[in-house]
């Protein structure tokens, strides 16, 4: 089989070209947007000019504007279009103190700009879209998220409206009347399903009307969300114009009662792959073009074979065979029409479970602006949050719309255990672990458990797994204290609940004995408190009693702790388990109360 995309021509550009442009005026500007090169790595940084927005506005997907909100709006004004296709836009002043989503604040994504933009500058998110100002999920993004179209945007706002006044909306689903088909879209807070179209304000469906009389209706005013589930058979004599074939296309549809949006690409004999008007109408709808060699389409069993196609092609037939193999259905929902040079099939793509995916998040130290721009987005994308009581606190403004499962100290089995369960049943799940997850973190446990359990149950083995790293308390520790780990150094983990005391203790003589830097996680507990003097012991018997020592708890969160000192006196400072300690080597030093480790530049090059 071979699949061709196609692409409108808008969408093409923004997706080729540069996504973001930083336009600035004064140096106080400019000194900002070149701060915010770190979060947006492709963005060009432009002087403003009015005479350059014609082009980087159908290039960019986000523009961000450090100058003042009356500029811009006369600036952009000339382009706006629709918020289907324009880019978001964002205005910061020159202290970075406020982030104004200006447009495009759903669909565009500028909500989510301005809030990013906000948190790495520790400003303020300036954000007027109600559905966000009241906590509640946009309908058109809900949308866009689940591959649903929406049929009149003329409706939306007051659709919007009665969601905001009222709490709630009631929802159809096509194909979950009866129960017996539980619905594939995860419905959000305020979505209640109904099993009656009449009473709906969203109806979920691929017929163009459910209903052929309007006065049975309940709700004055409805909102059809099409899927793309529609394939399209298509077989056509050569050089067939674009227009011939719409218009069969829609004559089909139309007859059937289908929606032509809900279209979601179309398939035909591979002799037809360079056909103009099959490309230009496949192209026009942003299609997928699926194509079959006649071997191919001769595969599928039930359809009556036409002499003049096989003759032609050397397929048996091809507008309803091409329709079954590219929506992998084993029914058409119509049948073959021959209207003119055109013969047309209409197939429904087959539902596929929702593949499990499961993200296990590194949130570093805890603090919003130390977690990565990816590790947020992933955390943003979840439709469940798993992790311990503490770190879940820690980004409550990233999750505020999630569904949170929390657990205590010690339940990491029980946590693992619950994401696992939520992504195979479809959801889209962030599994939180402080620091980096696989230092000492949850990403081993994780895989651990599959490997242990695939066996039982084989959907395991289809989870999709992206472990997202974060910064390490060791990374995070040894920044506070200066460049401790210039050289070569060993991490050990004092916790004896899973790791026996006689095998840490030798790795304690080995990192001390071979002058490793030692990082020392988990020093001591309620129930431990014998095992850092054990610790310094050890190590005291091969460095010097004067050795840089540091301590850092809870590194970059408010309540930090830093202390430098050294191997005979460390005991005098409040270690706990909050604590991480740097033990330094033969080569640590301490200048200015900064902790150092000579890497041998000095013996190497003249400094």
């Amino acid at each position: 089989m071979t699949r061709t995309l196609s692409m409108d021509t808008e969408n093409k550009n923004r997706k080729s070209g540069i996504k973001t442009a930083i336009f600035y005026i004064t140096e106080n500007g400019l000194k900002l947007a070149e701060r915010l090169k770190v979060l947006y790595l492709d963005a060009r940084i432009l002087k403003f000019k009015s005479d350059i927005l014609p082009e980087i506005w159908s290039e960019c997907r986000n523009l961000v504007f450090v100058m003042a909100t009356g500029i811009v709006v006369r600036s952009v004004a000339p382009f706006i279009k629709d918020k289907k296709t324009d880019p978001a836009v964002v205005v910061l002043d020159e202290k970075g103190k406020y982030a104004i989503s200006l447009l495009s604040g759903h669909i565009g994504g500028a909500n989510d700009v301005a809030r990013e933009i906000a948190d790495y500058l520790d400003g303020e998110a300036v954000i007027t879209t109600a559905s966000d100002a009241n906590n509640m999920p946009s309908i058109d993004l809900w949308a866009r998220d689940n591959d649903l179209t929406l049929e009149d945007w003329e409706i939306v706002p007051h659709i919007a409206t009665r969601f905001l006044n009222n709490g709630a909306l009631k929802i159809y689903v096509q194909g979950t009347e009866d129960g017996s088909q539980a619905s594939a879209i995860n419905l959000p807070d305020g979505f209640l399903q109904v099993s009656e179209p009449a009473s709906a304000d969203l109806l979920i469906t691929n017929k163009h009307r459910l209903m052929a009389n309007n006065s049975q209706l309940t709700a004055d005013v409805q909102l059809y969300l099409r899927p793309k589930n529609l394939v399209i058979g298509i077989g056509c004599n050569s050089a067939t114009s674009e227009i011939e074939i719409e218009n069969a296309v829609r004559k089909t549809l139309e007859e059937h009662n289908l929606s032509f949006p809900s279209i979601h690409s179309i398939a035909t004999i591979d002799i037809k792959i360079n056909e103009s008007g099959l490309r230009s109408f496949a192209q026009r709808y942003d299609l997928g073009m699926n194509t079959f060699s006649p071997d191919e389409l001769n595969t599928v069993q039930g359809i009556q074979k036409s002499e003049a196609v096989h003759k032609a092609t050397g397929a048996n037939a091809v507008a309803e065979p091409a329709a079954i193999l590219a929506s992998v259905a084993d029914t058409l929902i119509v049948p073959k029409q021959k209207i003119g040079n055109v013969t047309v099939a209409v197939a429904e793509l087959r539902k596929e479970k929702r593949q499990a995916r499961l993200y296990i998040v590194g949130t570093g130290p805890g603090s919003i602006e130390h977690i990565t721009p990816y590790a947020q987005k992933v955390i943003k994308r979840s439709d469940v949050i798993v992790g311990y009581g503490t770190y879940i606190d820690l980004i409550q403004e990233l999750i505020k719309d999630k569904e949170v499962v929390c657990t205590g100290m010690t339940q990491e089995i029980e946590r693992c255990k619950k994401a696992v369960e939520y992504a195979i049943s479809g959801k889209i799940v962030s599994l939180i672990s402080g620091g980096d997850p696989g230092i000492y973190g949850m990403a081993g446990l994780v895989f651990e458990i599959l490997r242990t359990q695939t066996q039982e149950n084989k959907n395991l083995s289809e989870i999709n797994i992206e472990v997202i790293p974060g910064v390490s308390a060791l990374n995070a520790c040894a920044a506070r204290l200066g460049a401790p780990l210039m050289h070569d150094f060993a991490v050990i983990s004092l916790s004896d609940r899973l790791t026996p005391w006689k095998l840490i203790e030798k790795r304690l003589e080995a990192a001390s004995i071979s002058d490793f830097i030692i990082v020392l996680y988990n020093p001591r507990s309620i129930g431990r408190q014998e095992h850092i003097n054990k610790a310094k012991n050890i190590i005291l018997k091969y460095r010097y009693p004067e050795t840089p020592v540091g301590i850092v708890k809870a590194a970059m969160r408010d309540n930090e702790e830093i202390v430098v000192t050294n191997l005979k006196d460390m005991l005098d400072h409040d270690i706990d388990m909050q604590a991480t300690v740097i033990i330094g080597n033969s080569q640590t030093f301490t200048w200015n109360n900064w902790m150092i480790t000579l890497r041998g530049y000095e013996n190497k090059f003249k400094i």
